[in-house]
């Protein structure tokens, strides 16, 4: 492989903490106990930045997302150093998109103020649903008064906020997701983000499973949520996200075309390219032995070159997200690999009626919008039977946090 030029560079900063660790939730996250090493996490993550920089020499930072856990448990002043040392090390884009998560359990406006004031241009709000009883079924530490202020002040404070739902709750009805939805379109949400509950692996809810709608029920969910977000203007670009005009997620948009990040903080993923490979990276998972080794300039646990054969997994399962496909001339662009290498893969999909292409574009047509395994399969090195597709490794999440 080739790459005929770098691709756009991202950066993700995790921080792991949060109030309660939710019952659905498998993301790298700790529950809060005592006071947070603020000032020290932000000296590990810069760190490990610098120990990063020889990897991303003359490259410029497009975006930024700060995700979690719960990154609003950290001060304003914290996120503010936080971002001070990152554009004193590497170049930002003057119009650089900076998202930061945000729980409604820790809300306060003026903690809001501080965060736009350190220069966060977009907040994700983690809503989940404007029912008190749907929260409380799925182990959220906030109510539905506290979301629907939090998200009116993020709206008043921030030129662009994603509203982060999730549809197919324990005991939740069809006209209870859809009552969700509405009242994120009536505050103003420009971006909403609806994901469907899913019992991943070594969760409390895999464990001990609570009692979810049907298929079918989930499905009609799905159908009408879209159907209200397209009504009210938010178009349906990517399987799980819709936004108005000029409010898409720009960074979420970068790991769909298969575009590079760094990330750092604890357990946080990478992927950097380089003319010749492509390679990718794993930080030390828990908080401690992170801070550690990241004040160290050791902090990458795992570190790894991807193989040739697994590029066009990698990036179908992230391209084949978008509704809108991508270009044909992405695909060796960002992998280094002809179109050629695939062609017997896109024949196959195009005849089962889950791709459309031309010769300049490729997309899942709304039944490869379905049946994303399906879609996915063929790309698999060896065509072995297919994994759930998670290019955003995220259920309740504005952001793409590869597995």
């Amino acid at each position: 492989m080739r790459l005929p030029r770098l691709p756009p560079l991202a950066l993700y900063v995790h921080i792991p903490w949060c109030l309660r660790k939710c019952p659905y939730c498998d993301f790298n996250s700790h529950e809060k106990r005592g006071e947070l090493p603020e000032g020290e996490y932000v000296d590990a993550v810069v760190a490990d930045l610098e120990a990063s920089l020889p990897k991303v020499w003359g490259r410029r930072l497009h975006t930024i997302f700060i995700g979690g856990g719960t990154p609003s448990l950290f001060a304003p002043e914290a996120i503010e150093r936080l971002l001070t040392g990152i554009r004193t090390r590497i170049p930002v884009d003057p119009e650089a998109e900076i998202t930061m998560e945000a729980n409604p359990g820790t809300f306060e406006a003026a903690r809001f103020r501080g965060y736009r004031d350190a220069g966060v241009t977009r907040l994700s709000v983690g809503v989940q649903s404007f029912s008190d009883a749907r929260l409380a079924a799925i182990g959220r530490v906030h109510g539905a008064d506290e979301a629907r202020r939090a998200l009116e002040a993020a709206l008043a404070i921030f030129p662009t906020v994603n509203a982060d739902l999730m549809y197919a709750l324990p005991g939740q009805s069809l006209g209870e997701a859809v009552a969700d939805v509405r009242t994120a379109i009536a505050i103003g949400a420009p971006h909403v983000s609806a994901y469907h509950l899913t019992l991943e692996p070594d969760t409390h809810f895999h464990r001990y499973p609570p009692a979810l709608p049907g298929e079918d029920t989930a499905a009609d969910m799905q159908q009408a949520i879209e159907e209200a977000l397209a009504a009210s203007g938010h178009e349906h670009y990517e399987t799980s996200a819709f936004a108005r005009a000029g409010h898409r997620a720009r960074h979420n948009l970068n790991y769909w075309t298969f575009g590079d990040y760094l990330g750092l903080g604890a357990g946080a993923h990478g992927k950097l390219s380089f003319q010749d490979r492509i390679t990718r990276e794993m930080r030390i998972r828990k908080p401690a032995g992170y801070l550690r080794a990241a004040l160290a300039g050791a902090a990458i646990d795992e570190a790894h070159a991807v193989d040739e054969a697994e590029l066009p997994f990698e990036f179908m399962l992230n391209a084949l997200r978008p509704i809108e496909g991508f270009p044909v001339a992405l695909f060796a662009e960002r992998t280094g690999l002809p179109i050629t290498a695939i062609a017997a893969e896109l024949d196959r999909l195009e005849a089962a009626g889950l791709l459309a292409r031309d010769h300049q574009h490729i997309r899942p047509t709304q039944k490869g919008q379905r049946f994303l395994n399906d879609l996915l399969e063929p790309f698999l090195p060896g065509h072995a039977v297919a994994r759930p597709a998670r290019t955003i490794s995220i259920s309740p999440r504005d952001t793409a946090r590869p597995t």
